[in-house]
């Protein structure tokens, strides 16, 4: 199960949606911010859902302006997040969803391994219109931050 999108919280809605993630960090789910070199957070990124039984988990990332957004920022972040999954949680699957119109959000999928698995049609109501979830998932041993053991 992936997230709800969040746009638009009160900033009470907002403090108790804060709340519920740092009484969850490290149970089920790790989020990080994304941070440029001058220490401005442009973004966060997680593995969210974590099922401990079975290795399993999900990605989310959000990078909050259009003017940080294709510059590889998110891809960098994600590549590092499922290396940290894999090789320091011991984390055998992770799935990703996005939506059709989301070429960017793909583009970084597939930069980084993940396979599409699926499609589910019509899912998700945004803006306005219906729009398709794609869904991806990388395997450990298909990941390229494999580490020698």
């Amino acid at each position: 199960m992936t997230e709800p999108l969040n746009i638009g919280h009160s900033i009470s809605k907002a403090d108790a949606w804060f709340d519920d993630i740092q009484r969850e960090q490290g149970n089920k789910h790790i989020r990080l911010g994304i941070f440029l070199n001058n220490n401005i957070v442009i973004g966060d990124i997680a593995l969210q859902d974590i099922d401990w039984k079975n290795r399993s988990c999900s990605i989310g990332l959000g990078i909050s302006k259009k003017e940080y957004r294709s510059k590889g920022y998110g891809t960098e972040a994600v590549k590092i997040i499922i290396d940290y999954g894999f090789n320091n949680l011991g984390i055998e699957r992770i799935t990703a969803n996005t939506l059709e119109q989301n070429e960017g959000a793909q583009r970084s999928l597939e930069k980084c391994g993940f396979i599409l698995e699926g499609r589910e049609r019509k899912a998700v109501y945004f803006a306005g219109n219906r729009w398709d979830r794609l869904n991806y998932a990388i395997l450990r041993e298909e990941s390229n931050t494999k580490r020698k053991l």
